[in-house]
C-alpha cells in the first residue's frame, strides 16, 4: 500500500476520534508513584521498603507501546542497552545491562526462569516474546543470584502475563498496521502488521485464559545494501493457562505455550537467501498452599527449543531441552520479618555430536527485615551445586534506611552481592572447544544510592554501581574454552525521575553513565538518556512525546576486524491515543523516529527511519 493509502487510513481514524471527543471515562490514566514491587524479595513490598530502585513497566505503558516488541520497550529503561531493537524486527538482539553481556541477564516468566541450553550463550531469545499478552514487567539490576540463581548477574527481567478476567467470559482484540522503512527510503508501504486476541474468564473456582498473537514485518533488508532486498520476519505465539482455586489457601495452575518465528536474514553484510526458523514449546505447573502466616510455592516448567538455519554456510539444526523447578516457603513473622527458604532444580540438555546435559541443585535462603524506625535489610545466600564443577556459594547484603518526610520519604540504600554464570553446554561439551573442567564465571556488585519521594507528584533516584567480573569464559590459542585470568570492571551511575506537575501532565526521564574496562566493550554507550512527556487532553485523549539519546560507542567491523567508533544519535517518537468508547474501544497512532534520523546501531545492518503505525484495542 502506497503513501496515499496510508494517509487515507490515518484520516479515517482521526475523524472518528474527533467525533468522540466528548466521551468520558471513569478515571485518568496517570503514573502511580506508590508502587508495590516483588522482584527483589519475592514478597509484595512497598517501594520505600525495597533496597533496590526497581523499574516497573505497567499495563498502561505496554498499551501505549502497542505494536512494539518487548526489546524496544525495555530498551528505554536506565542501565540497559539492547542492540538490534532499533533495526529490522528479526535481527539478533544483544542485551547489555550495566556493561555486561546477554548471558548475565536472566529472564523470568511467571516465576519460571527461561533460557535456551542449545544456544551459544544460553541466553533467552527476546524475539520469542509477545508484548500483547504481558501484564507487567519488573526489572532489578545488579547481582541477584541469591534468589534467582545462575545468569542473574547484571539484571533480572521478571515478566508477568495477563491474568484471567473476573467475568465469566471476556475478550480483547488488538490490531495495528504501519510502515517499515529506512530513513533513506521513505516509501510509506505498509510492511508492519500485528494482531492479538485474548479470551479469559472465571467460572466459580475455575479460571482460564487463552491468547494468540502474530506479527509480520517486511520491506527491510537485514544488511545495508544498495538493493535493499527485503528480509521477512513472521512470529506466531499461542498461550493457554488454566487454574483452579480449591480453597482460599490452595490453588493450582497449568500452562502451555508454543511460539514460532521465521526469519530471513543476511550474512557477511550482503544480501543472501538465508532463512532461520525457531520454535519454543513450554508446559508448566504452579501451585500455592497457604498456612497461617506462611505459604508454600511450586513453579515448574519444561521447555523444548529447536532452531533450523539454512544459509550460505549450509544447513544446521540445534535442539535443547530445559527442566526447571523452584520450590520455596514464604513465612512472615509479624510485620517485620519476611523469610524465604527454597530449593531450585535445573536440568539442561542439548544435542551436539551426542547428547549433553548437566544438572543444578541450589538450596537458598533470604530474609527481609522492615523495622519500625526506618531500617530495612534484605540478605541471603545460595549454595550452587553443579553436576560438573561442584559447589559455589553466593550471597547478598542489601540495607536501606528510610527517613519519612511530610509527604514522602528519603531512602538511602546500598548493597554488596555476588552472582555466578554457569558455563553452558557448548562451552562444556561442544564439538569445537568444549572443556568439561570449566569453573563458573563470578560477579561482584557494590551499589550505593538515594531515592527521594517529595510527594505523590515527584520521585527521584540515583544509584552508583561497581561490578567486578572474573573467571570469564573465553578461548585460548587453540580455541579451547578456558576461564580467563584477566578481570573486567564496570561502573557507572543511573538516574531516574518521575514528575507529575499537574493532573494531566507527567514527565518521566532517566540517564545512564557506563564505563567498562578489561576488554573492548563494544556496543555499550557511555552515555544514554530517555525523556517521556505525557499529556491527557480531556478524559479520552492522551499524547506522549519521547526522546531517546544513545551516546558514542564502539563496534567491531568484521571486514577488517577492527573496532570502529559509532556516532551518537537521538530519536523522537510520538504517541496519540483516544478512547472512542469508554473502557471498550481505543485507537492509537504512533510515529517513530519522527525526525527521520539516519544512524548506525550495528555496523553493516539496517536501522529504521521515520515510521507510522495505526492501531486499535477492543475490549469485549
Amino acid at each position: 500500500m502506497k503513501k496515499n493509502h496510508f494517509w487515507l487510513l490515518a484520516a479515517i481514524l482521526a475523524g472518528k476520534g474527533l467525533i468522540a471527543q466528548n466521551v468520558q471515562q471513569d478515571s485518568l490514566k496517570v503514573h502511580q508513584l506508590d508502587e508495590v514491587v516483588v522482584s527483589d524479595s519475592k514478597f509484595e513490598l512497598k517501594r520505600e521498603n525495597s533496597g533496590k530502585t526497581v523499574i516497573k513497566i505497567t499495563a498502561q505503558e505496554l498499551e501505549r507501546n502497542q505494536g512494539k516488541t518487548v526489546a524496544e520497550i525495555i530498551n528505554t529503561k536506565s542501565g540497559i542497552e539492547i542492540t538490534g531493537s532499533r533495526g529490522r524486527d528479526g535481527d539478533v538482539l544483544g542485551v547489555y545491562a550495566r556493561g555486561g553481556r546477554g548471558r548475565q541477564v536472566l529472564i523470568i516468566i511467571n516465576g519460571v526462569r527461561v533460557s535456551d541450553p542449545s544456544s551459544f550463550s544460553q541466553e533467552y531469545d527476546l524475539r520469542l516474546l509477545s508484548s500483547s499478552n504481558i501484564e507487567s514487567i519488573e526489572i532489578i539490576k545488579g547481582a541477584a543470584s541469591t534468589l534467582y540463581g545462575t545468569n542473574a548477574a547484571t539484571a533480572v527481567i521478571n515478566i508477568t502475563t495477563k491474568k484471567s478476567s473476573k467475568e465469566k467470559i471476556a475478550g480483547t482484540f488488538q490490531t495495528s498496521i504501519g510502515t517499515n522503512q529506512t530513513a533513506e527510503d521513505q516509501n510509506y508501504d505498509l510492511g508492519s502488521i500485528s494482531n492479538a486476541v485474548n479470551v479469559s474468564g472465571t467460572l466459580n473456582k475455575f479460571k482460564y485464559a487463552v491468547d494468540f498473537s502474530n506479527r509480520y514485518k517486511s520491506g527491510l533488508s537485514a544488511a545495508v545494501t544498495p538493493e535493499n532486498e527485503e528480509d521477512i520476519f513472521s512470529h506466531y505465539s499461542t498461550n493457554l493457562r488454566l487454574g483452579y482455586q480449591f480453597s482460599k489457601d490452595f490453588e493450582i495452575a497449568v500452562f502451555g505455550n508454543q511460539t514460532k518465528f521465521s526469519n530471513e536474514y543476511d550474512a557477511s553484510y550482503a544480501d543472501a537467501p538465508n532463512l532461520g526458523k525457531n520454535e519454543q514449546k513450554r508446559a508448566g505447573f504452579s501451585s500455592k498452599l497457604g498456612y497461617g502466616k506462611g505459604s508454600i510455592h511450586l513453579n515448574a516448567a519444561y521447555t523444548d527449543y529447536e532452531t533450523n538455519s539454512k544459509d550460505t554456510y549450509g544447513e544446521s539444526t540445534t535442539e535443547g531441552k530445559n527442566w526447571v523447578l523452584d520450590l520455596y516457603n514464604k513465612y512472615t513473622l509479624g510485620k517485620q520479618w519476611h523469610t524465604i527458604l527454597g530449593v531450585n532444580y535445573i536440568k539442561d540438555e542439548a544435542v551436539f555430536a551426542e547428547n549433553a546435559e548437566f544438572t543444578i541443585v541450589d538450596p537458598y535462603a533470604n530474609v527481609v527485615y522492615i523495622s519500625n524506625f526506618g531500617l530495612n535489610l534484605n540478605a541471603g545466600g545460595r549454595l550452587n551445586h553443579h553436576s560438573e564443577y561442584g559447589n559455589h556459594l553466593v550471597y547478598n547484603v542489601n540495607p536501606s534506611f528510610v527517613f519519612p518526610t511530610q509527604k514522602g520519604y528519603v531512602k538511602v540504600l546500598g548493597s554488596y552481592a555476588t552472582s555466578y554464570i554457569t558455563p553452558n553446554l557448548t562451552q562444556l561439551f561442544g564439538a569445537f572447544g568444549g572443556n568439561p573442567d570449566l569453573e563458573p564465571e563470578e560477579n561482584r556488585t557494590i551499589e550505593g544510592g538515594l531515592e527521594v519521594k517529595l510527594s505523590n507528584k515527584f520521585r527521584f533516584s540515583t544509584v552508583y554501581f561497581d561490578r567486578n567480573e572474573k573467571n570469564t569464559i573465553g578461548y585460548d590459542i587453540n580455541y579451547t574454552s578456558i576461564n580467563l585470568a584477566d578481570e573486567i570492571n564496570a561502573n557507572g551511575v543511573e538516574v531516574e525521575a518521575i514528575w507529575l506537575p499537574i493532573t494531566s501532565l507527567n514527565v518521566n526521564t532517566n540517564y545512564t553513565f557506563t564505563e567498562r574496562k578489561g576488554d573492548n566493550a563494544i556496543r555499550i554507550p557511555r552515555h544514554k538518556a530517555n525523556l517521556s512527556v505525557g499529556y491527557q487532553l480531556g478524559q479520552a485523549t492522551d499524547f506522549s512525546l519521547t526522546y531517546a539519546y544513545t551516546g558514542k560507542r564502539f563496534d567491531t567491523d568484521f571486514t577488517t576486524f577492527t573496532d570502529v567508533p559509532l556516532d551518537a544519535f537521538s530519536l523522537v517518537n510520538l504517541y496519540i491515543g483516544h478512547e472512542l468508547i469508554p473502557n471498550k474501544l481505543n485507537v492509537i497512532i504512533n510515529a517513530e523516529n519522527l525526525l527521520n534520523e539516519e544512524f548506525t546501531e550495528i555496523i553493516g545492518y539496517t536501522t529504521r527511519g521515520r515510521n507510522f503505525r495505526i492501531g486499535m484495542n477492543l475490549n469485549l
